[in-house]
């Protein structure tokens, strides 16, 4: 046996073992050194999120004070004649929508950033779409909105929250009417595919463009006029809570419609 090959050919061999434990203790360090980064960045968004909540929380406070006190200025200067004091309660009037504004977004701010906890049980979403229907008709008509339904002959049970699904339909329904300014059609579909319920919001309005159907669902970004940006993130929110999905399609000038997936009791 040639000792002098075998000893090289030994030492080459720990020292690409070595290497390769070199090599793979410096991924290992590397790995921990990102993790550690990124354990950093989530503990600081989450200490961000409570302080960002509770400056909410200050701000809506006093912002109520203000609010009622602006309504009993408003009430005691309505009917003066004087000019000076007509000109007042105009503006009086125009802050009072200001506050609200404010007062909205602050609530819709705290409702999307707070923590949501499901209460589920097992419910028939043809009389929840139906009781949303009968809540909404008035607000629908006044804005000239024809509001139709279209429901299956059989039960589409899912275990939902109630109270935050309906909120987030009533969301997409409200953003349908004040897209038809000019009034149009309101159409909620419901359906049961395999394992899985189906249901369209479809409105008769401008449709969206699709730069805007990228960013639709982003926080703060609105396609309307002094809207908030939030109620659509938190509509998808309340559905991604309960494992199901949103989309949303529509060209423009010719309506958009939005479908919400949720699976069917037993089904998940």
């Amino acid at each position: 046996m040639n000792w002098s090959s075998f000893l090289i050919g030994a030492l080459a061999g720990a020292t690409a073992a070595a290497l390769v434990t070199l090599w793979l203790a410096g991924r290992a360090l590397l790995r921990a050194k990102r993790l550690r980064r990124r354990a950093r960045s989530i503990e600081h968004l989450l200490q961000l999120a409570q302080l960002t909540g509770g400056l909410a929380h200050e701000i809506k406070n006093p912002l109520s004070a203000i609010k009622l006190n602006l309504k009993l200025l408003a009430e005691d200067m309505e009917h003066r004649q004087d000019e000076r004091d007509r000109r007042n309660f105009i503006r009086l009037r125009r802050l009072q929508d200001e506050v609200q504004r404010l007062h909205d977004t602050l609530g819709e701010f705290l409702r999307y950033a707070g923590n949501m906890e499901l209460h589920r049980r097992d419910c028939d979403l043809r009389q929840v779409v139906e009781e949303l229907v009968d809540f909404f008709r008035p607000q629908a008509e006044s804005g000239r909105v024809v509001l139709r339904v279209a429901l299956p002959d059989k039960p589409i049970v899912c275990q939902v929250d109630e109270g935050l699904l309906k909120q987030a339909i009533l969301n997409l329904m409200i953003n349908a009417t004040q897209a038809m300014s000019q009034g149009g059609e309101l159409l909620l579909r419901l359906n049961g595919q395999r394992d899985r319920a189906s249901l369209e919001v479809i409105d008769t309005g401008p449709g969206i463009e699709p730069e805007a159907r990228e960013r639709i669902f982003q926080a703060y970004y609105s396609t309307r006029p002094g809207g908030s940006g939030l109620g659509l993130p938190l509509t998808r929110r309340i559905i991604r809570l309960h494992e199901g999905e949103i989309s949303v399609d529509g060209e423009p000038g010719k309506g958009t419609r939005f479908t919400v997936a949720l699976p069917l009791a037993g089904k998940k």
